[in-house]
């Protein structure tokens, strides 16, 4: 199990992994060696997710995200397997972590008065930089 929160658990057969060759680090290795992680999380159809934590996730992955509502992660960072396996597990708890946070929600505010005054202030001052060009132009 892998834990998100103290409240949501993921099953380790709910992530699945593929090996690709990678570029980058890796010397000769990288020729002949799949250690590049493409990590596939179906967030639409994972029981131990709740729906808002699921609808934030999907949102937040933007792009990593397919129509079905799968999310890919590509680590390739790492010259080993197992370094870019941990490496795409860690990224997709980070991003499930965000996604469980409850946003904030904005309570509306009035501007202060002061602040109504200052610009009502500027609006007069402004105008009367505009209305003098015009005088000038006249002339």
């Amino acid at each position: 199990m892998i834990e998100i929160t103290p409240d949501i658990r993921l099953a380790d057969d709910e992530l699945s992994f593929s090996f690709v060759r990678a570029s980058g680090p890796g010397g000769q290795n990288v020729n002949k060696v799949s250690t590049a992680v493409q990590l596939r999380f179906d967030a639409a159809n994972s029981p131990n997710l709740p729906d808002a934590v699921r609808a934030r996730a999907l949102r937040l992955a933007g792009r990593r995200a397919t129509n079905e509502g799968v999310i890919v992660l590509d680590a390739r960072r790492h010259r080993t397997q197992e370094r870019n396996r941990q490496d795409a597990i860690d990224r997709l708890v980070a991003l499930l972590q965000r996604a469980a946070e409850l946003p904030k929600t904005r309570t509306s505010t009035k501007p202060t008065r002061a602040s109504r005054l200052k610009r009502v202030d500027d609006k007069r001052r402004r105008a009367a930089v505009k209305r003098a060009r015009t005088q000038r132009d006249e002339d």
